[in-house]
């Protein structure tokens, strides 16, 4: 047998099947086997392999073992000349498997092969190609002398960037995503060190191969698309440690113990220098706007308080003016925050309305205090005008200026490109109905070289034009008809185009893809997070905290309705203090409960909305669907009322 393919999977369901397609159409080339070890999945992956891809010898383990272990249990019963480690995110071309082999049986120095890796958007992956991470190489790269002079062959060594990428090479690192590697030297250089659980085995593997006399090689005679390149994990403080740290293994048991030190120096410099950027990254770019308006709102109620003085030739007392007028723009915040003024879509009459209960919250007040610290509801008032004013002239300005993320009412109307035949195309068609509401306008282009039906506007090959003709956002191929190495190709020349990819699999009632190298990858499926969506859980839990508080207060009377009383008040606290909500989701055991949004367990469950309860589980799991995907406060209400009698549950 000339491969072993072996992919890990950990809850990446979509993924995985795109993957294993890709992975059994090139495999028509290749004598091959393929395992797929899953570190305890709960997303429904096991279910979708032993019921799409059989001939899968499939490893499920009851624990997450790391990705060492997991590669390490499949490698050993492996039976291929070579052995590919292949990450679930990615797509290989229909020949990729008879090239890499080809090339490993012209090279028998070759120990370890890599390929060109692309991401979703078309971009090429810098870590297809890597060199040892020296604490030298480390230091350039940790303190970004290396992004500064990629051309150097000093600084910029640990991503090769002074190699040409279009070239083969021999280079010293593969990446894990793709490591294509000979038996004969893994028999020789022992397997995966199960000391690093995710990140830096590919790096310790690698160098291993070389010290065992062999060779690792560059090869882009080949491309994959990889979604989740390393890019994707920067700004996580969690991904920092776990990776730094398997640095610092990889440097005890390799270099010398100064250099061990030293680079332990380095790597744990590293870890506090890119754990606070990450933080502050974070922070920034959730605060900054935040931070923006409560100043301005402040600065306009001092210069609509000055201005008022003026005019009226009063004088109000300063160390009044500075606790009032911060209190003030405050609650107008606060009042911005609790309505949704916040949240993602901008909604300008959520700002509106937020800028009415923060005046209304401040008049009532006003109205309980004394006159020595009443001084004027006009101001107020006209603070209350400057509030509304504001927001609605930020955000639009946002709106225009910085786009995507501050766009009023979300994302704007695409136009989209599906790539197909004519049955293919318009069942990918009415996916996209289905799953995405942002739709402008959708051209049809033929895979074949010749338009086939009067509804295509062009062929694939006329793509780039009908991108420009139609100003097309995003461009959906149909895999059934367009083949990997196609797709690929087609990413490749229109990188510099702004537009985003995605792929339709057969038979699949999905879209993935990868909008930008910041994303983990986009899925066009149903929504079923409508009950996750901020507004939605900001409204399930004022009803949970303001309802329970309301029968807590009452309960002397109520509690005579119940037999379990002291379970009844028991659920009331529960509820108020957060561990528990007044309607959650059926328990039951089925698959699709494994996919629906986490939200806390119910006193009350969705079922109770119909009169009787004697329904199957494959109905209860529809309702616990239903509840996810059209979740409104107003459904809360009516199960808890219908159902006010098993408070006590």
């Amino acid at each position: 047998m000339q491969l072993s393919v072996i992919i890990v999977n950990y809850n990446v369901e979509f993924f995985l099947e795109q993957c294993l397609n890709s992975v059994y159409t090139a495999l028509k080339h290749v004598e091959g086997e393929v395992f797929v070890v899953d570190n305890n999945s709960i997303d429904g992956s096991l279910d979708m392999v032993r019921s799409k891809f059989p001939e899968v010898q499939l490893i499920a383990n009851k624990d997450n073992v790391g990705f060492s272990r997991a590669n390490n249990q499949a490698i050993k019963i492996s039976k291929g000349k070579y052995v590919l480690l292949l990450n679930p995110d990615t797509i290989v071309e229909e020949d990729t498997f008879q090239k890499v082999v080809a090339f490993m049986d012209e090279h028998p120095d070759a120990g370890g092969l890599g390929v060109k890796m692309i991401d979703g958007k078309g971009n090429f992956l810098p870590e297809s190609k890597r060199g040892l991470p020296t604490p030298k190489v480390a230091f350039y790269k940790i303190f970004g002398l290396s992004r500064l002079f990629p051309r150097s062959k000093k600084f910029g060594k640990y991503h090769l960037s002074y190699l040409d990428k279009n070239e083969t090479h021999e280079i010293e690192i593969l990446s894990g995503a793709f490591m294509l590697m000979r038996k004969e030297a893994l028999d020789k250089v022992g397997l995966l060190d199960e000391n690093f659980f995710m990140y830096g085995e590919d790096i310790d593997l690698s160098y291993r191969i070389i010290l065992g006399g062999y060779k690792n090689y560059y090869y882009p005679g080949t491309r994959i698309i990889h979604y989740k390149g390393e890019s994707t994990k920067k700004s996580s403080v969690n991904y920092v440690f776990v990776f730094y740290n398997a640095m610092i293994i990889f440097a005890r048991k390799h270099f010398s113990e100064k250099n061990a030190r030293l680079y332990s120096f380095l790597i744990n410099m590293a870890i506090y220098f890119r754990a606070s950027l990450a933080l502050v990254s974070r922070f920034v770019k959730k605060a900054f706007i935040p931070f923006i308006d409560i100043i301005c709102i402040i600065l306009g109620l001092f210069l609509i308080a000055q201005n008022y003085m003026q005019i009226e030739n009063k004088l109000i007392p300063e160390q009044l003016l500075f606790v009032a007028l911060p209190v003030y723009g405050a609650v107008w915040f606060l009042s911005q925050i609790f309505v949704g003024g916040y949240d993602k879509p901008i909604r300008l009459i959520k700002n509106i309305i937020g800028a009415l209960v923060g005046t209304a919250v401040i008049l009532v007040v006003y109205a309980l205090l004394s006159k020595d610290y009443q001084f004027s509801r006009l101001i107020i008032l006209m603070g209350g005008t400057w509030v509304t004013v504001y927001y609605i002239v930020s955000r639009l300005i946002l709106h225009n200026l910085v786009g995507e993320n501050y766009r009023i009412g979300g994302a704007k109307n695409k136009r989209f490109a599906i790539v197909g035949d004519a049955e293919e195309s318009e069942r990918v068609h009415q996916i996209l109905l289905q799953t995405n509401s942002k739709i402008q306008s959708v051209r049809f282009l033929s895979s074949a070289d010749e338009k086939s039906d009067q509804k295509f506007i062009g062929t694939i090959n006329q793509l780039d034009q009908v991108i420009d003709i139609h100003n097309i956002d995003e461009v959906i191929f149909c895999a059934k008809n367009v083949s990997a190495g196609s797709i690929i190709s087609k990413m490749l020349e229109l990188e510099e185009r702004d537009v985003d990819f995605k792929i339709a699999q057969p038979e699949s009632s999905f879209l993935i893809g990868s909008n930008s190298i910041d994303s983990k990858g986009d899925l066009y499926v149903m929504d079923i997070n409508r009950i996750n969506k901020p507004a939605n859980r900001r409204n399930k839990r004022m009803i949970d905290v303001g309802l329970s508080l309301i029968l807590m207060v009452l309960s002397p009377v109520l509690i005579f309705l119940y037999k379990k009383k002291g379970q009844f008040l028991k659920n009331m606290l529960g509820i108020f203090i957060g561990k528990l909500s007044f309607v959650g989701y059926a328990p039951i055991h089925h698959a699709s409960n494994l996919k629906l949004p986490s939200i806390k367990r119910g006193v009350l469950t969705c079922e109770m909305v119909l009169p009787s309860a004697n329904v199957d589980e494959d109905s209860i799991s529809r309702m616990n669907l239903i509840y996810a995907k059209n979740h409104s406060f107003l459904m809360d209400l009516k199960i808890i009322f219908r159902n006010f009698n098993q408070l006590d549950r």
